[in-house]
This record gives C-alpha cells, sequence and structure tokens, in this order.
C-alpha cells in the first residue's frame, strides 16, 4: 500500500510569518531550535480493512537522516492547535509524523463511535506505515486525551516496529471516568458529546457560540430526565452513543470491554512517558497506568503537574513538550534518559523528583468533632453526630476540582462551605508546614435514611487570610444491597493523590455533602434509571463522631517533602 497524495496538496513550510512562529514558540517553550524544514502532504489517503479510507496528513522533514517516525491519531481536526503541538515542532526536529482523523470525523470516511474502532483502525494504520517509502522503520506515538487513547489502542495488540509512546492525560478505559465512582461524569462528558458533535461546524469557533454552548450545557445538565435533556442539546443525530454511555453503569458490563484498552497495560512492553495532572479529570488512569506498567518493570516514567486536562496545553505545555522530545530522542535513538522515574508538582513547593509514587510518607491522622472542628485526638465516645440533608431539587454545585470544563481546577470554595447542605470541619493553624504526598483517605462512620445516596468528600486549604481552596476530592454512590447503604457503616474513601503543601499558618478543611452537580450527575433518591428518572427523594445522612462511630482523615503527610533517592 502507498500514500495517494495530489502534489498540489504538498506544501512547502516556509515564509516569514511561519519562521516567526517557530522562533517565538521554540523561546516560550524552552525548546532546541529547529533542525530541518519540512513539507506537509495533506489528505492522504490511508485504507482500512472494511474499505474505509482514513485522511491523514504526512509531515516530511527536509533532512537526509531523519530522527524517527512519529504516528498521531486525532478526532479533533488536523489544523491548529494539535497540529502545532504534535506535528509541526517535531517536524522541524527532523520527524516524519503522520498526524490522522480518526475514523467519521474531518473527513475520514465512516462514523466516529468512541473508542469502538480504534484498535483496529490504529493496526491498519501502522500496515499502511510500513509499506510507505519514507517509513524509517520504526515509529512512536505521542497526544493527549483522546490521542492518549489511540496510543493504549496500539497498544493492546503491540506492533514490533512501535518503540515508544508518549501518553498525555489519556484514559485507557471511559467507563473509569463516566462510571468509576459508581456515579456518572455528567457535565464533562455531555459537554463532550457537543463539542465533538458541533466540532466540524464552523461558527463553534467563534466566541458567541462558545458561550451559547455553555449556557445550553447548564440547561441541560439540570434538566430531568437527564437522557431526554442531553437528547434537546445533542440533537437528535448528534453523538449516537449518549444514552448507551448514561445506561451502561457497570464497569463489567460487555458494553464496556470493546471500549476499553486495559490489555494494554498488560502487553506493553516499550517505553512509555505518562504525563498528567493533579487537577486533570483522567489522573486516576494515569496513575493506575504507571503503577500497572511499573510492576512488570516496563520501563515507565511519569510526570504530573498542577494542572486541569485543559491547561496541560498552555499551562503545561513547555514541560510537556520539552520532556516529549527528550523521551522520543532518547527511546527512538536508544540512548535512553537520566530523568527521574517521577517528577510531581508540589504546590506551593515546586518540581520533585522521586524514585517511585506514591512516596514513602508518615501518616498524619485528624479526627472529624463536634461544632466543626478537625482535631488530632479522637472525640469523646459521648460526641454527638453531624447531620445534613441533601434535596435533589437543589443539589449541592460543583465548584472545582477534575473537570474537563473550564470551571475546574483549583478554586475558591467557601461558598460550598456555607451551605446548610455540606457539613465543614475546620482544623486549627498549622505551626510549620505539613506536606501532603499520595492519596488522602478519610473514613467515615456514616449512615443515611436512603439507600440511594451519594457521599462527596473534599480537603480544602484555608490560608492566613482565611481564603479556602480546594486539594482534593472523592466521590462515591450508594444503592440498596451495598455495604454502605443501609444503616451505620464504616465508609472509607479514597480521594485524589495529590502533592501539596500546606503552608504554616493555614489550616485543613474537610467538607462532606451528598453531591456534586454538574459534575456528577444527581442521586435522584430513588431506583429510577439516571436515563428516565423524574421522581426525586430527599435524602438526611447522619456523619458519627464519637456516639455510633468515630471519623477521621488519614494523610499521607510530613513535616519535610519527600525525598528523590
Amino acid at each position: 500500500m502507498t500514500a495517494v497524495s495530489d502534489p498540489a496538496t504538498a506544501s512547502p513550510t516556509g515564509g516569514k510569518f511561519k519562521a516567526f512562529t517557530e522562533r517565538t514558540l521554540t523561546r516560550l517553550l524552552h525548546l532546541p531550535p529547529p533542525t530541518t524544514e519540512y513539507t506537509v502532504h495533506r489528505r492522504v489517503q490511508v485504507p482500512m480493512r472494511d474499505g474505509v479510507e482514513l485522511l491523514a496528513d504526512h509531515y516530511e522533514p527536509t533532512t537526509a537522516t531523519p530522527a524517527g517516525t512519529l504516528l498521531v491519531r486525532c478526532p479533533y481536526g488536523r489544523g491548529f492547535p494539535f497540529s502545532t503541538m504534535y506535528a509541526s515542532l517535531y517536524a522541524a526536529r527532523g520527524y516524519h509524523v503522520v498526524f490522522q482523523s480518526v475514523r467519521g470525523t474531518f473527513g475520514s470516511a465512516g462514523n466516529f463511535e468512541p473508542m469502538v474502532n480504534e484498535k483496529a483502525d490504529g493496526a491498519d494504520t501502522v500496515e499502511w506505515l510500513r509499506h510507505q517509502p519514507w517509513f524509517t522503520g520504526s515509529f512512536a506515538t505521542i497526544g493527549l486525551s483522546y490521542l492518549g487513547f489511540t496510543q493504549w489502542a496500539l497498544l493492546a495488540d503491540p506492533p514490533p516496529e512501535m518503540k515508544a509512546a508518549v501518553i498525555t492525560v489519556g484514559v485507557h478505559d471511559p467507563s473509569g471516568p463516566r462510571w468509576g465512582t459508581g456515579s456518572f461524569g455528567l457535565n464533562d462528558f455531555l459537554g463532550w458529546s457537543d463539542l465533538v458533535s458541533h466540532q466540524e461546524d464552523p461558527r463553534l469557533r467563534t466566541v458567541l457560540r462558545q458561550a451559547r454552548a455553555r449556557r445550553a450545557l447548564a440547561r441541560a445538565t439540570s434538566g430531568l430526565p437527564a437522557g431526554e435533556a442531553g437528547r434537546a442539546l445533542l440533537g437528535a443525530g448528534g453523538a449516537a452513543w449518549w444514552e448507551d454511555w448514561l445506561d451502561h453503569p457497570e464497569a463489567t458490563d460487555p458494553f464496556w470491554a470493546q471500549r476499553n484498552a486495559w490489555d494494554a497495560l498488560k502487553r506493553a512492553d516499550i517505553p512509555v512517558l505518562l504525563i498528567g495532572g493533579w487537577q486533570d479529570v483522567f489522573l486516576d488512569q494515569t496513575l493506575t497506568q504507571y503503577d500497572a506498567l511499573k510492576r512488570r518493570g516496563v520501563d515507565v516514567a511519569m510526570t504530573v503537574g498542577s494542572w486541569t486536562h485543559t491547561q496541560i496545553m498552555y499551562k503545561g505545555a513547555a514541560t510537556a513538550t520539552r520532556e516529549s522530545l527528550d523521551w522520543l530522542d532518547a527511546h527512538l535513538g536508544g540512548r535512553g534518559t537520566t530523568r527521574s522515574p517521577v517528577r510531581v508538582e508540589m504546590n506551593g513547593k515546586g518540581w520533585v523528583d522521586l524514585p517511585e509514587w506514591p512516596p514513602a510518607m508518615p501518616e498524619r491522622l485528624l479526627y472529624l468533632q463536634p461544632t466543626g472542628r478537625l482535631g488530632d485526638a479522637a472525640p469523646p465516645d459521648t460526641a454527638p453526630p453531624s447531620r445534613f440533608t441533601y434535596n435533589p431539587v437543589d443539589p449541592t454545585p460543583t465548584i472545582g476540582g477534575r473537570l474537563l470544563a473550564p470551571e475546574g481546577g483549583y478554586r475558591r470554595d467557601a461558598k460550598l462551605a456555607e451551605r446548610p447542605d455540606v457539613l465543614c470541619f475546620t482544623g486549627d493553624r498549622l505551626p510549620a508546614d505539613l506536606y501532603v504526598v499520595g492519596t488522602p483517605v478519610i473514613e467515615l462512620s456514616h449512615s443515611c435514611d436512603n439507600p440511594y445516596h451519594d457521599l462527596f468528600v473534599r480537603v480544602s486549604e484555608v490560608d492566613a487570610k482565611g481564603v479556602s481552596r480546594n486539594v482534593s476530592d472523592g466521590y462515591v454512590r450508594s444503592t440498596p444491597g451495598s455495604a454502605r447503604s443501609e444503616g451505620s457503616d464504616s465508609v472509607r474513601i479514597e480521594l485524589d493523590a495529590t502533592a501539596h503543601r500546606f503552608r504554616a499558618g493555614s489550616r485543613i478543611r474537610v467538607l462532606i455533602a451528598g453531591g456534586s452537580h454538574p459534575r456528577f450527575v444527581r442521586n435522584l433518591g430513588t431506583s429510577e434509571s439516571l436515563v428516565s428518572g423524574r421522581e426525586l427523594m430527599v435524602s438526611t445522612h447522619t456523619v458519627h463522631l464519637g456516639d455510633g462511630g468515630v471519623s477521621r482523615l488519614v494523610l499521607p503527610a510530613g513535616l519535610e517533602p519527600p525525598s528523590g533517592h
């Protein structure tokens, strides 16, 4: 098989604007200078086994000694910003880059079904790549988010020519972010579905259109039933997968089998660099990927910054691009790398190199106390419980956290603490800096009068001026028959992993609520399906503080940051 490339579509780079852009990016991202010119062969047709043809742009470096070949498979088009981040920057440094639109997007034939066709289409693209006269004999992959899933899809049955991968905020199991807590990630998935359904509409690029889309999304996430409200936003023909994803809450459901790439974590044996963010929606997936590969002895490294999913494209761009280039240069060339296995950005401290994740840390216990205190000592057995009522008519709102939406990330959350449907426990001012590095855990002695309920838990930092900001969240859904659904029981919730310095003079705060909407779909308080449910019932939660049980926060925390040795 050979590339189908009309000579009219081959466009050599050049011009003063192009040169200025490349110099500016090189300076802003602190990159090594470009080494070559390159030509872009556009709309190259790549045949799939079922006769469908996918379109790709081939970035060809003008050099007799190319650095290697990169494969990028993307559903978001072959233009800016992805073409700059994952094609031109690398082509200008000697790499052949095949930048392909996945099935059903931006001129590629077929229908786009999230995650369904990427394993077969990726394998067919590699088969095509093998027969190109310019192919360097081996290749690596790069990309973020869905572009990360296309890499895991390839690694589920690794091609022998694949020698390295750089997977940034990438997902291997879409059921995790959507249903991993037992509750559906409503805002992110509906917003993403709306974006993908309308992304080829030129009006989407206008600021006015984007503002309208955000308002429409807010209305849709507030509507009931959730399936109908989402469909009203998406339109009759948009995102055909919407109701299906909403209606399959069990990760073990065969529905997810063709949509995940768990086999990749068992079979990948090439060097993999993982780049994530403490506030990225896929953080837990990145950490799972690192742990699975490390346990198998795979050459894996991980970098995690203080970024959300979208901030990686600007706030984290310099770090991600430099480390990606270093990884690809090292492993496609067979030279290896001297970077530390783990690099993490500690909020309030800076970057720390570590030999592994999580690092060994002391354990710090903080107990939930009556009158909203958080203390080092367990309260007396007679301490009364605290209660709150969750009403799905007015669900507890989302403020910050691991969202795809612009509203995600580290945010002031004092308004959340002031709500009557939120319990707030705040500690004394810290006499010295406290470093929390790892996965916080909260152990609640908890009961609820409704077996259908959710629990949202947050750890925040209240600074010396009294400003509260989120640090780490946890969420879990309960249903009848589960261990935590009836009576008084111990609920153990793992919060988001973090690397955070609580400054001397600040205070640690714990917030507990019955929801976080629209990040998670509201719990209706009934047995009705989320797709069609309309009936709403309130839930009264009781958190025991002594009488009936003890509740506490377990922090991986010490007075010194973890050592890099």
